[in-house]
């Protein structure tokens, strides 16, 4: 077991206490390119009302940028995943809400995310709602209150532009926001979307569509269809079950029959690829310009299937990992010499966390650090930190995961190499806690002149709209 001996006592400070923040950040004005460019249609996508965050000392604008998002994935999930594959921690404290008292263990980040040049913290909250510090941290019920969900919080880190939940690229009035894929194309750079639950689902929807629900799934695949994207790669196969069987008739929840039909028929202008082992060529050998991929599964590459959820002894489905979707979108988006654009989603972290689903949840935080890995071994092998800006960060928090024995107090999650740890649940839904960031690269450094705030236990924080903001301001 990982012993928290080596620890740190602090104590909570009231935000009266909190030391201001020299800021630095200066607003400008920003004309977007014209909408026509970007692959939507004109009269749907307004100029956004907002201005990116200019970069202090002129920052080089990166070539690329990659975006990871773990759904869901909150402080305890990263540390749970570290504690499962590593046997170390990075951000476990255990708080006193009475008294303000915090403990704090001594600990390592992953070696996926060590090297990052800034980590600080993301605010997630909902339109509409503020996230008071230190009630976070004296009230073990006030994280509960006005969650973002996935919809709107891939609508902020794609747009700049909070909404409301439920809402995918579009402002609170319902009027289309233009989103990175969008910009990237704009400005000459290839875009793609990848992610381990179905391609129209909430995240890489933010990222790519523009519709008043979430739950549009097949008009948002037609989003994407349309669109000028160069991959789209995910789960969402209508042929196919949570255990990677054959149907006896297809279910097309997320995408049009018609679509479908399109794809199969290679009439989209994308290249289709279903077979793991079409994924696994593509990882490594020749890429065709455009590509979208259906793995064959329905809801989920692996969280979905069947056996025990509470340890990691189920077999796993025969389709690729998000590691190896990670690799090929890659080997396509960086035939551009003018750069690209591209999220890559570890969706079903919250799937698991919603369940309260322990084995669950380290598999799936587990694969999303090893396609971090091989970002990074593509960074260091084909591209450079000089010229590539990534992002890792969540959505939310989902699950509301604490070390056993919490509420009305905060504890620590404890374990060792190759066992799950020990973890408490304590809703089956959103939470509005900060989740982790973590920037590596070109420019990432812009990220620190965006800080709003200095929480008590998680240390400096972002709003999650920054993220469009600082990289549009570095385009």
């Amino acid at each position: 077991m990982e012993a928290p001996a080596n620890v740190m006592k602090d104590r909570l400070m009231n935000p009266r206490q909190i030391p201001s923040l020299s800021l630095g950040i200066a607003l400008v004005a920003f004309s977007l390119p014209a909408i026509a460019q970007t692959g939507v249609a004109a009269p749907r996508v307004a100029p956004a009302s907002i201005a990116p965050v200019a970069v202090a000392g002129q920052l080089k604008a990166p070539k690329n940028v990659i975006v990871m998002i773990g759904d869901g994935m909150g402080f305890n999930q990263l540390d749970a995943a570290g504690l499962y594959r590593y046997g170390t921690s990075a951000a476990q404290v255990a708080v006193d809400a009475s008294t303000g008292a915090i403990v704090r263990a001594s600990g390592t980040q992953v070696p996926e995310l060590a090297a990052a040049d800034v980590k600080l913290a993301v605010r997630t909250t909902q339109f509409g709602a503020s996230y008071d510090p230190a009630a976070a941290w004296s009230s073990f019920g006030y994280v509960l209150k006005n969650p973002t969900d996935s919809a709107a919080a891939a609508t902020a880190m794609a747009t700049g532009v909070k909404t409301d939940n439920g809402a995918i690229g579009v402002d609170p009035n319902n009027v289309p926001v233009q989103n990175l894929t969008e910009l990237a194309i704009a400005t000459g750079r290839s875009a793609g979307v990848v992610t381990s639950v179905p391609i129209s689902h909430a995240t890489p929807a933010g990222f790519t569509a523009h519709e008043s629900s979430r739950g549009s799934y097949q008009a948002i695949a037609r989003d994407q269809l349309r669109s000028k994207l160069s991959v789209v790669m995910g789960a969402g196969n209508p042929w196919y079950t949570d255990n990677n069987k054959l149907r006896s008739s297809a279910k097309y929840t997320y995408l049009y029959k018609s679509d479908y039909q399109k794809l199969r028929d290679r009439k989209s202008g994308f290249t289709y690829l279903a077979s793991k082992a079409s994924f696994d060529k593509l990882a490594t050998g020749a890429a065709p310009k455009r590509v979208f991929g259906l793995a064959r599964v329905a809801s989920t590459l692996q969280q979905k299937r069947s056996g025990t959820t509470s340890s990691t002894g189920a077999k796993r489905n025969a389709v690729p990992s998000l590691a190896t979707m990670t690799k090929g979108a890659l080997n396509v988006l960086d035939a551009d010499r003018d750069g690209f654009f591209v999220m890559i989603e570890g969706g079903a972290i919250d799937w698991a966390n919603h369940a309260n689903q322990k084995g669950r949840l380290v598999e799936e935080a587990g694969d999303f650090l090893r396609a971090i890995a091989a970002v990074n071994t593509w960074v260091e092998t084909k591209s450079s930190w000089d010229e590539t800006l990534l992002i890792v960060t969540a959505d939310h928090e989902s699950g509301y995961l604490t070390g056993a024995g919490a509420d009305p107090n905060w504890t620590m999650l404890t374990g060792r190499a190759g066992s799950v740890p020990a973890m408490s649940w304590h809703t089956g839904g959103h939470t509005s806690q900060l989740v982790p960031f973590y920037a590596r690269g070109s420019a990432a450094s812009a990220f620190t002149d965006a800080v709003i705030g200095q929480d008590p236990v998680r240390g400096p924080y972002l709003d999650n709209t920054s993220i469009q903001k600082v990289v549009a301001g570095l385009w």
